[in-house]
């Protein structure tokens, strides 16, 4: 019995393939009528799952091609974030972002739209400048940003086929700073809001939605553009280490308390050799334009009576603009609001539609990974090339075989 990292989810597809080559893998694409890719297994629903086969990119030949002159690194789909990001770093290179987790696979995260948080910082798929993907006859198929159809074939959830590399934007490593913050009123936030966020690199804001204060703020700061302040608009710097989650192992969290280091040790929260978060958890995120963001708080704040005996905690960050069709921030800056839940999934799928009902009019689209309960005819509102990438789907992969009940629910419903 496989299921996905949180325990909520049990696969249905019989089996699991692991091919050790190239060719094994198109060879295996070419045959079977229903295939999936199993990433990292970080998803909360059931995006990576079929009637089919599931296949898994672990066992494949690694990849890591850094071209300096270009400032590009082409890496292999199935690569883990952290594991990535050391030997870039080995060789004086950078990603700009980082997710708050390292353990997720590169093709998982960027065709979900996972991001990480700062207002310069696009999402992880923002920094994708070209694809090689294996297409439901077991063509390898190659795009490149400009192309006419790139910009749908990023953030694709696994319906275009089997993302076998990926070539990054990189730039020279640098070290950043973090810092926390504890006890931020929320009248600070509602009017500092975007003070906070453009000052540092990366912004984090921990919350249950009870009470007069937000808990923390994570604050990041790269080397030479500013260092954290004294005080934060009555939120005060944290004296020890400190893990959002109440009981939450320290040793698991990155290096905070302002002291430079490797971007690859700051930028994420959980350190790469540790369980990430707490396992035991369901997860559900929505992102919508910053200029909503003081609305959707109040709105989370009046149910919070509500959303607390539920949650175990809520994080709030921004993310910049790209032009990725079905990217959570196509075509404008957001506000991504992520709740990770107690794993009570009858509760939590009961009560997301109350938390939906009070953002999606504030213009939230839902991250593809996590729980959520919009029907496809309202998602296709959220995302004005909605048709345009059935129209992409329906060509790449005519037969459906990497069509499943997840893109049938949101894409075809």
């Amino acid at each position: 019995m496989r299921t996905n990292w949180a325990g909520n989810l049990t696969y249905r597809a019989a089996q699991l393939v692991r091919p050790t080559s190239l060719e094994a893998l198109q060879e295996l694409v070419a045959r079977e009528p229903r295939l999936r890719v199993l990433g990292s297994r970080h998803s909360f629903n059931d995006i990576a799952d079929t009637d089919g086969v599931q296949v898994s990119l672990d066992r494949m030949p690694q990849h890591l091609v850094i071209d300096d002159a270009a400032a590009s690194a082409t890496v292999s789909g199935g690569a883990l974030y952290g594991d990535v990001s050391r030997a870039l770093h080995r060789h004086g290179w950078a990603l700009a972002n980082l997710a708050s987790l390292p353990h997720l696979s590169i093709a998982g995260a960027v065709s979900t739209g996972t991001h990480g948080s700062g207002d310069r910082n696009l999402s992880l798929a923002g920094a994708v400048r070209g694809l090689e993907l294996v297409g439901s006859k077991g063509d390898v198929r190659r795009l490149t940003r400009g192309d006419a159809d790139f910009d749908g074939s990023v953030v694709a959830l696994g319906a275009l086929g089997v993302v076998i590399r990926v070539a990054l934007d990189i730039e020279p490593s640098f070290d950043v700073a973090q810092t926390v913050f504890t006890g931020l009123p929320w009248d600070s936030l509602d009017q500092h809001f975007d003070a906070i966020t453009s000052q540092a690199y990366s912004a984090s804001f921990f919350t249950r939605w009870v009470g007069a204060h937000v808990d923390q703020v994570w604050l990041k700061y790269r080397a030479g553009e500013g260092n954290a302040p004294l005080s934060l608009h009555g939120a005060t710097p944290a004296t020890s280490r400190m893990h959002m989650l109440a009981g939450g192992a320290l040793p698991s969290v990155t290096t905070q308390g302002g002291q430079y280091g490797p971007w690859l040790d700051r930028l994420p929260h959980f350190r790469m050799e540790f369980t990430p978060s707490s396992g035991a958890e369901l997860q559900s995120e929505y992102l919508l334009p910053r200029a909503n963001a003081a609305s959707a708080f109040a709105e989370l704040r009046r149910l919070g009576p509500r959303i607390a005996p539920l949650l175990q905690v809520c994080e709030i960050r921004t993310v910049a603009a790209d032009s990725l069709w079905l990217s959570g921030s196509y075509e404008r800056k957001v506000a991504a609001i992520h709740f990770t839940w107690q794993p009570d999934s009858p509760a939590v799928l009961a009560l997301l539609p109350t938390i939906e009902d009070a953002l999606l009019p504030l213009g939230a689209r839902p991250h593809w990974g996590k729980c959520f309960t919009v029907p496809g005819h309202q998602l296709a509102d959220l995302y004005p090339r909605f048709a345009d990438f059935q129209v992409l789907v329906a060509k790449a992969d005519p037969g459906g075989t990497f069509n499943n009940t997840f893109l049938d629910r949101v894409l075809w419903g």
